[in-house]
C-alpha cells in the first residue's frame, strides 16, 4: 500500500480547478443528500447518452472534489477485498505486532493462507469504525466528568 503511494505524482490543484471542485462537490453533496443518484453525460457516444452514476463512486467523488476545493492534492489508492496485515495495519495506523495482537485474541476475524493472515477489508473497516465510536464515547464520558466537576464550561 505504502510504496504505492510512493509511485504516484500528486499535483495540487491550480485555483480554477479548487473553484469548479467547490461547485461540483456542492451540487453533488445536496444531491446525495436528497437521495437522488447523479447521472452523467457520456461524451464521444451516442447524443444524449447517459448513466446513473453508482453510489459508492458519487459519495467518494464528493470527498475528493472537497479535498480539491480546498486546494488539497488528492490520490485515490485501491484497496483489495483482503489485505495483509502489513496492509491492514497501515489502514489502522497501528503496528503490525499490535496488529496481529488483535487478531489472535479474536478482536477482528482472519483466515490463513498457507501461514500467511489476511484480513477482509470489510472487517478492516468495521474494526476502525467500532475503535473511533468508542474513543467518541470516552471523550464525551471524559467531557461530562469534567463538566460535572466545573472544571471545564
Amino acid at each position: 500500500m505504502t510504496s504505492e503511494l510512493l509511485d504516484i505524482d500528486t499535483v495540487p490543484p491550480n485555483q480554477a480547478e479548487s473553484l469548479v471542485a467547490e461547485k461540483l462537490s456542492q451540487v453533488l453533496a445536496d444531491q446525495l443528500a436528497h437521495g437522488e443518484s447523479p447521472t452523467v453525460i457520456l461524451a464521444g457516444g451516442e447524443p444524449g447518452a447517459q448513466e446513473a452514476l453508482p453510489m459508492t463512486a458519487a459519495r467518494l467523488l464528493v470527498k475528493i472534489l472537497s479535498e480539491i476545493a480546498k486546494g488539497n492534492a488528492v490520490t485515490v489508492v485501491p484497496l483489495k477485498p483482503e489485505l495483509t496485515t502489513q496492509e491492514a495495519s497501515e489502514l489502522l495506523n497501528v503496528s503490525r505486532p499490535h496488529l496481529i495482537k488483535l487478531l489472535e485474541r479474536g478482536e477482528m476475524p482472519f483466515h490463513k493462507v498457507g501461514t500467511h493472515r489476511r484480513i477482509r477489508l470489510a472487517d478492516v473497516l468495521a474494526y476502525k469504525r467500532k475503535a473511533l465510536e468508542e474513543r467518541k464515547a470516552v471523550l464525551r464520558e471524559m467531557v461530562a466528568l469534567n463538566q460535572e466537576m466545573g472544571l471545564y464550561d
